[in-house]
């Protein structure tokens, strides 16, 4: 190598610094210390953008500002976190934040792809068994395929280019004050902005200091604030106890018999009508209310006793002292009732009762949460698995229990794994002898498992030790559904016709082949054994089939679905033989309103004040909630992501309707909450006489 080969490296290198120097030179000092600590704060508003995209459909809502801030604070305290440190602990301090940070994003979208909802820490700290549905974890991969491929790109770049991204020198003490102070005013500017927005019923402040719903959390204030306000609430550092609202003092308990008119036959010569009285119990709400103590059981007391009952009706205790059947199916839905191919399902949901306008809302803990508000006509807690959390409170009101204390065989039964969202701590508290597959129930372990199977084993468990009450959670209809891995959809696959279709669409089919053949083979054998008259049939979803992608539920519902409210229109079938006509019911209603229908139905003495459902049957004003707030009524339907009343064709409105009935919904979901932490019916002394 010549001295002209030196001089000339020497050269470049000199043009290099001076180019260096010339760029440096254009760029005050400070500045240039900071850009390179702009890679935290971009990355995470980035990858926040991604997920709000997928799972909103949007890049721009209210909630992008808020998100802009939280994550440049976050992100400035992750750089304040490797400043510290030489280069390449700096490197490697920055690639491990940002791989935590992407793994929880990822975690979350392919969450939120299979199930429609975010998850909570509480649920990663309770799933030991999530593992069991791998396949359903393999689908939510390959449906979310571009998201995570977005989101992985800032850490690819951290890794190839990781000293070039970050900055070479240390950081000046300087420089790391401001960038706490930046830090700071970010998030008390953030702070700011939500304080300021506290107007509506589920305005940002009430999102960020009062209720925590994880999917309007992650929408207005992104993945990683959610994660924390999830964490704070968990630890007892967030939420407020009771809505900061009065309630008015509850009105002196009516009698249950005590009717509210009683006309003068005499008077008149039309016919004495028929006068109702309301489904209330001797419990001493004003008393409670207006005892010193513990601030929450008084507005408790308060807020209860201020509930207009629903009253009884011409349905009251029309199934008084039949055997009940009850089924929570897994993914049923109103696509599975088919003339053809379910014949059984489209009998029962066509005679009886037959309900129009029935909803199966999603909430956060899919099944485990459908079961809840079926069987307890509460209002989950997000965050935590409601039913499991309920196995040590006094579940009074819950048909098990009931039905138990009137000398009532009550049993539950599930064919998948017993203690799976623990079950078997939850439903014996609902008054039941229960089993699963681990603990009595010796279904064939496939996956799913199948239905007809469970009925075959367990019916003869009680059928002849009248009364009885069965309840069932079914699996057959569960995901994926295809006809490779899913035995049940692989049984019926050569019935289940439909061959110009999807394989989804025909799989999905298949799979409510066997919870519509177990239907078959109950009603045959109750009728064998001359009870079929006498035992009612209820069934009702989880959720809806959240396993399918939005092209064939539009080909299940034969054109597009709407994804907001239409998705959860469903199917209840409350059946018995003994009717001699169907009754159709136009109202309304939902999951939440089916244990104090069945409750009136069978005659039972409940209180209507201390469910959140109502009567279906009753003349109680219809209402209908998601897990989001949004609410459908007779008048229409509320829309809380776009903070929009749509009314139906034709209605008039009245002033302040959507505030109050907002207001009233909010209420509901809180005092579900306060029920479920306080054991609020054993505060109250509830307790069954067991024969």
């Amino acid at each position: 190598m010549g001295p002209s080969s030196l001089t000339g490296k020497s050269s470049a290198r000199q043009r290099g610094k001076r180019l260096s120097s010339g760029w440096d030179g254009r760029i005050p000092p400070l500045l240039r210390d900071l850009l390179p600590l702009f890679f935290f704060p971009v990355m995470i508003f980035y990858q926040e953008m991604v997920v709000k995209v997928w799972a909103f459909g949007t890049l721009f809502n209210r909630g992008t500002w808020f998100t802009l801030l939280f994550s440049a604070a976050l992100g400035i305290l992750f750089d304040l976190a490797c400043c510290p440190l030489k280069k390449r602990g700096r490197v490697r301090l920055a690639r491990v934040l940002a791989c935590l940070v992407t793994v929880w994003m990822m975690v979350q979208t392919v969450y939120y792809t299979i199930f429609r909802m975010f998850m909570t820490v509480y649920s990663v700290g309770t799933a030991g068994k999530i593992w069991t549905f791998w396949r359903d974890i393999l689908d939510g991969l390959a449906k979310a395929w571009l998201p995570l491929i977005l989101l992985v790109l800032p850490v690819v770049l951290l890794f190839w280019k990781g000293r070039a991204v970050l900055t070479e020198r240390r950081v000046k003490k300087r420089t790391m004050g401001l960038l706490a102070a930046f830090a700071v005013v970010f998030h008390l500017l953030a702070l700011l902005s939500i304080n300021l927005s506290a107007s509506g019923g589920i305005s940002p402040a009430y999102l960020y200091h009062q209720e925590f719903i994880p999917d309007l959390s992650v929408s207005n204030f992104g993945v990683m604030t959610t994660l924390r306000l999830d964490v704070g609430r968990l630890l007892g550092l967030g939420g407020s106890g009771v809505p900061e609202s009065e309630t008015t003092p509850p009105p002196a308990t009516p009698s249950p018999t005590q009717p509210q008119t009683s006309p003068d036959p005499e008077a008149s010569p039309t016919p004495t009508p028929v006068v109702y009285g309301p489904n209330v119990m001797e419990v001493d709400l004003g008393a409670l209310a207006a005892e010193g103590g513990d601030e929450t059981l008084r507005k408790m007391a308060a807020y209860f006793g201020s509930r207009e009952p629903t009253m009884q009706n011409e349905y009251t205790g029309l199934f008084e002292g039949k055997n009940l059947i009850w089924f929570t199916a897994e993914g049923f839905s109103r696509f599975a009732v088919d003339e053809e191919v379910t014949p059984t399902l489209y009998k029962l949901a066509n005679s009886g009762f037959v309900f129009e306008n029935f909803y199966n809302p999603l909430w956060w803990v899919s099944t485990s949460d459908g079961e809840y508000v079926a069987t307890t006509s509460l209002i989950p807690k997000s965050g935590v698995w409601s039913m499991y959390v309920s196995g040590s409170n006094n579940m009074y009101f819950a048909m098990g229990n009931q039905l138990r204390a009137l000398g009532y065989d009550t049993r539950a039964y599930h064919n998948h794994t017993y203690n799976y969202y623990r079950r078997d701590v939850s439903h014996p508290n609902l008054g039941y002898v229960y089993k699963g597959l681990g603990n009595g129930l010796d279904v064939k372990a496939t996956w799913p498992e199948s239905d007809l199977e469970m009925m075959e084993l367990t019916l003869p468990e009680y059928v002849g030790e009248e009364p009885f009450h069965a309840y069932y959670m079914t699996v057959s209809g569960h995901m994926n559904y295809t006809f490779i891995g899913n035995t049940m959809a692989t049984k019926h696959r050569n019935e289940v016709g439909y061959e110009d279709h999807s394989e989804n669409f025909r799989a999905y089919l298949a799979c409510q082949m066997e919870l519509d053949r177990a239907l078959e083979y109950t009603l045959n054998y109750l009728e064998e054994a001359g009870v079929l008259e006498d035992t009612v049939i209820v069934l009702s979803a989880d959720h809806y089939p959240y396993g399918l992608s939005q092209e064939v539920l539009d080909e299940l519902n034969g054109g597009p679905l709407d994804m907001r409210f239409d998705v959860y229109r469903s199917t209840l079938i409350l059946w018995c033989a003994d009717m001699e006509e169907s009754v159709t019911v136009t109202k309304p209603c939902s999951s939440l309103d089916i244990l104090p229908t069945l409750s009136n139905l069978f005659g039972l003495e409940y209180d209507s004040r201390l469910l959140m459902g109502r009567d279906i049957l009753s003349d109680s004003p219809a209402l209908v909630v998601l897990s989001d707030r949004s609410f459908i009524t007779d008048l229409g339907r509320y829309d809380s992501q776009a903070d929009h009343f749509t009314p139906n064709e034709g209605v008039e409105v009245p002033e302040g309707y959507v505030v109050s009935t907002l207001k009233q919904v909010n209420d509901m979901f809180s005092y579900s909450r306060l029920v479920l932490e306080q054991d609020f019916y054993g505060k109250l002394g509830l307790t069954h006489d067991t024969p």
